[in-house]
C-alpha cells in the first residue's frame, strides 16, 4: 500500500480539488495500479475532507486485464474512536468520469480526517489508471423542496426528512395482486420450466406426524431443493404462508393445510421446543435467525386462532424465551442481549467475537408482549418489560437485521395500552438511522441513477447503498401499526411509506432495463412476481441494479431472485390501498397489528402535496362515522362506500371507521367510541 501522505485540504467546487499524483518512474501525473494478487489498494491518508462534501468525482483513464476498480473511505465516520470503511464504489469496470453521491448520514464526524482508498481487483496483470479525483458538495434534489408546512403535534423522523414528498418517477404497484400472484405461482406443483416447480412436499416428518413442504431460498438453489429433506428455510416457507394469509388467502383450506405443515419448524425432536429456521437446528448461531421465525409463526397463530397446536406452540416458546430472559438477567433484573446469540442447551449467551445482535431484545419483547396479550400470564409481561429496560439503557443504535422495529412497536403499544413511558422517539429514529452495531445498516435515502430509492431497508454504505426486499417489507409491516398507538408519527410514517411503496417496485424483474438486472436470463416468471434479493445503488457501472448475493459471490444458487424475501410482499399487499389520488395512500393500520385488542378499521392517509388535496376514501359497506385520531374530531358522519376527505398540505390523518352514531367518551388517556378505543394520548 502506498500513502500519498500529508494533510491535504480540499475545497469543494467544480474544478478538481485533489489529485492522486504519485511519483512514477516516468514522471506521469497519474497512478497505475497493477494487480499482483487479488486486490491492490493505494491510500491517501489524513485527508481533511470538507464538512459539506456530498459527492466524489473520479476520472479513470484506462482499465485493462479484466480489472474492476473501487473507491472507499476509511476512518472515524460516525463514532469517535471507531473506524469504519464505507464502500463508495465497488466492482466498477468503466473508464471516463464517474460521479458518486454520498449518503448525508454516512459521515457524522465532519472534523475527523479520513483515508481515501483507490483499488483494483482482477486476475494477474489487471490494472486501472486513476487520472483525477475531486470532492464536492451535495447537489440538491429537485423534488425535495424546503419545508414550509408543519403539522401541529407531529414529530419528525430525521431520515424521512431527507426524502422527497413526491418521489419520482412514481408508479403505484397493485401490491395486493402482486402478493396473490406470487402465491399462485410458487405453490403450483404443476409449474414447468427451468428450476420449476418451486414447491415440493417433504415426507421426512422430522418434527411432526405430517409432511412438511419446501421452497428454495432462491430460484435455482441446489442446496435447498427437493431431495434435501429439512434443508428448506422456515423464514422462506412460513413467510410465504403468512404473506398469502394477509391478502385474504386461507392457506389452511387448500390442497394441503399449509398452516398445519408449518408446525414442521417447531424443533421438538431435538428437544429444543423452539421454532427455528431449519427442522434440525441448534441455537447459538445468530439471534435474528432464531427469533424471526418465531415472529412469523406467532403471526400465523394470531391469524389462525382455531388451530390449537399453533396456540400451544406459541405458549411453549414464549415460556422458553422468558426463561432465556431470566438466564440473561443482570443484577438489576434486565436481560443482557449484548451478545451474538443464546445457547438454549447450556443456557448461556454466545459471543462469536465478530458481531453482536443487541436488538434481539426488541424481538423478544414483541414475542413476550404478544404472548401476554394472548394468555395474560404476568410472567410474559415481566419478560417484555425486562427486554424494554435493556433497550432503554443502550447508549447507541442496536439495529442488526430485522428485529428492532418489532420492539419499537411493542414500546408504543405498552405506552398506549399500559401507560408505560418507553422512549419511543429514540427507538423510532434508531429504526431509520444508521446502526452502531452493524456498520451502515439503515434506511436508504437518495436518487439512484434517476430513480428515487428512498425508504428501503439495508446498508447505506455498501457500494453506496444495498437494500433488501425482506427487510423492507418487514419494517413496513411492523411500523405502520405504530401510527395508531402514537399518532405523533403519522405524517412521518405516511411520507416514508409513500417513498417505500414507490421504490420497492424496483426489486422486481421488469421494473428496470434488462442490463440493470443480474438474473434477467431466467424466463420462468413472466408475471414478475419473484423479487430480487436486493437492489444496489450501483453494480458494475449500472445504477440502480436489481441483484443479490448468490450470483455476485458465486456461492451456489443460480439466480439472485430470492423467495426468502418475496413471500413477505403480503405485508405490503395487506397494508397498501390506493385512493382516487395516486400519491395519497390508504394504509391499513390493523392489517399487520397482531395480537391486538378489538379495534375499528383504522387507516393512515398522508397528503404529500404542497397544497390541500381532496380524495376518495374507501369506507366499506356499512354506515360509519369517520374519526381522525390526529385532530381528535369526526371528519365525516353517516357515510358508506366512499367518502370525500380533504387533507391540508403535507399532513396526515389516522382515520378510524367507527359505527355511525357511536357514543364518544374519554377515559384518561383513551378516547373510545361505543367502548372501543379509537385513540390514545
Amino acid at each position: 500500500m502506498d500513502d500519498t501522505g500529508g494533510d491535504q485540504r480540499t475545497a469543494c467546487g467544480s474544478a478538481p480539488s485533489i489529485r492522486m499524483e504519485p511519483s512514477l518512474p516516468s514522471g506521469k501525473p497519474m497512478r497505475r495500479f497493477r494487480r499482483l494478487l487479488s486486490v491492490f489498494i493505494a491510500a491517501a491518508s489524513r485527508l481533511a475532507v470538507p464538512k459539506d462534501v456530498g459527492r466524489i468525482w473520479v476520472r479513470v483513464a484506462e482499465v485493462g486485464g479484466e480489472a474492476t476498480w473501487f473507491v472507499r473511505l476509511y476512518g472515524e465516520l460516525r463514532q469517535p474512536g471507531e473506524r469504519r470503511t464505507a464502500a463508495i464504489a465497488q466492482d466498477e469496470p468503466g473508464v471516463g468520469e464517474h460521479v458518486f453521491d454520498l449518503d448525508p448520514r454516512m459521515r457524522q464526524l465532519p472534523d475527523a480526517p479520513l483515508q481515501l482508498q483507490l483499488g483494483v481487483e482482477g486476475p494477474p496483470g489487471a490494472f486501472a489508471v486513476f487520472e483525477d479525483l475531486a470532492f464536492g458538495p451535495a447537489v440538491p434534489r429537485p423534488n425535495r423542496q424546503p419545508r414550509t408546512v408543519f403539522q401541529p403535534g407531529q414529530k419528525d423522523i430525521a431520515a424521512v426528512e431527507l426524502m422527497p414528498n413526491l418521489p419520482e418517477p412514481f408508479e403505484l404497484v397493485d401490491w395486493r395482486e402482486k402478493a396473490r400472484a406470487y402465491d399462485r405461482f410458487v405453490f403450483d406443483f404443476n409449474a414447468k420450466g427451468e428450476f420449476l416447480p418451486l414447491v415440493w412436499l417433504d415426507e421426512s416428518r422430522i418434527n411432526a406426524g405430517q409432511p412438511a413442504f419446501g421452497m428454495p431460498s432462491y430460484v435455482g438453489d441446489p442446496a435447498r431443493s427437493a431431495g434435501h429433506a429439512g434443508a428448506q428455510e422456515g423464514i422462506t416457507c412460513m413467510g410465504a404462508v403468512l404473506g398469502a394469509t394477509l391478502v385474504g388467502i386461507d392457506k389452511s383450506r387448500q390442497e394441503h393445510d399449509y398452516v398445519r405443515l408449518c408446525e414442521a419448524w417447531f424443533n421438538s425432536k431435538n428437544g429444543l421446543n423452539l421454532v427455528l429456521n431449519l427442522q434440525r437446528q441448534e441455537t447459538g448461531g445468530s439471534f435474528w435467525y432464531e427469533i424471526w421465525p418465531h415472529i412469523v409463526f406467532y403471526a400465523l397463530a394470531d391469524r389462525y386462532p382455531d388451530n390449537p397446536r399453533l396456540t400451544e406452540i406459541t405458549r411453549l416458546t414464549a415460556d422458553r424465551w422468558r426463561q432465556a430472559c431470566l438466564d440473561l438477567a443482570d443484577a438489576g433484573g434486565a436481560p443482557d442481549f449484548n451478545h451474538t446469540s443464546f445457547n438454549f442447551r447450556t443456557r448461556k449467551p454466545v459471543d462469536n467475537g465478530k458481531w453482536k445482535e443487541p436488538d434481539a431484545a426488541a424481538g423478544v419483547a414483541w414475542l413476550e408482549y404478544a404472548a401476554w396479550m394472548k394468555f395474560r400470564d404476568p410472567n410474559h409481561l415481566a419478560a417484555a418489560e425486562g427486554c424494554m429496560k435493556f433497550l432503554q439503557g443502550l447508549p447507541s443504535n442496536p439495529y442488526y437485521e430485522v428485529l428492532l422495529p418489532y420492539g419499537t412497536l411493542a414500546a408504543a403499544r405498552m405506552n398506549a395500552e399500559l401507560g408505560r413511558d418507553y422512549d419511543t422517539d429514540r427507538f423510532v429514529n434508531w429504526c431509520f438511522g444508521v446502526s452502531d452495531c452493524r456498520g451502515g445498516w439503515g434506511v436508504t435515502v437518495g436518487n439512484w441513477g434517476g430513480y428515487d430509492c428512498d425508504g428501503l431497508l439495508g446498508s447505506i454504505d455498501n457500494r453506496g447503498g444495498y437494500a433488501f426486499a425482506m427487510n423492507t417489507f418487514a419494517q413496513a409491516g411492523s411500523l405502520v401499526p405504530l401510527a395508531r398507538y402514537d399518532t405523533r408519527y403519522a405524517r412521518a410514517l405516511g411520507k416514508w411509506m409513500l417513498n417505500l411503496v414507490n421504490a420497492a417496485r424496483l426489486f422486481y424483474p421488469g421494473a428496470l432495463p434488462p442490463d440493470h438486472q443480474t438474473s434477467q436470463f431466467w424466463k420462468g416468471d413472466p408475471q414478475h412476481v419473484i423479487a430480487y434479493e436486493g437492489l444496489r445503488r450501483q453494480w458494475r457501472g449500472k445504477s440502480p441494479c436489481a441483484t443479490g448475493d448468490p450470483v455476485a459471490m458465486n456461492w451456489g444458487p443460480k439466480t439472485d431472485l430470492g423467495l426468502y424475501g418475496s413471500g413477505y410482499v403480503g405485508l405490503l399487499g395487506a397494508i397498501v390501498r390506493p385512493t382516487s389520488v395516486p400519491r395519497i395512500l390508504q394504509l391499513d393500520c390493523l392489517a399487520t397489528d397482531f395480537f391486538r385488542d378489538k379495534a375499528y378499521p383504522t387507516f393512515l392517509c398522508y397528503n404529500p402535496y404542497p397544497e390541500a388535496r381532496s380524495f376518495e376514501f374507501a369506507v366499506g359497506p356499512k354506515s360509519a362515522d369517520l374519526y381522525d385520531a390526529v385532530t381528535r374530531q369526526f371528519v365525516k358522519r353517516d357515510v358508506r362506500a366512499k367518502a370525500t376527505l380533504t387533507l391540508p398540505a403535507d399532513s396526515a390523518a389516522v382515520i378510524v371507521v367507527a359505527p355511525a352514531g357511536g357514543k364518544l367518551t374519554r377515559e384518561g388517556r383513551r378516547t373510545l367510541i361505543d367502548g372501543v378505543v379509537a385513540e390514545w394520548r
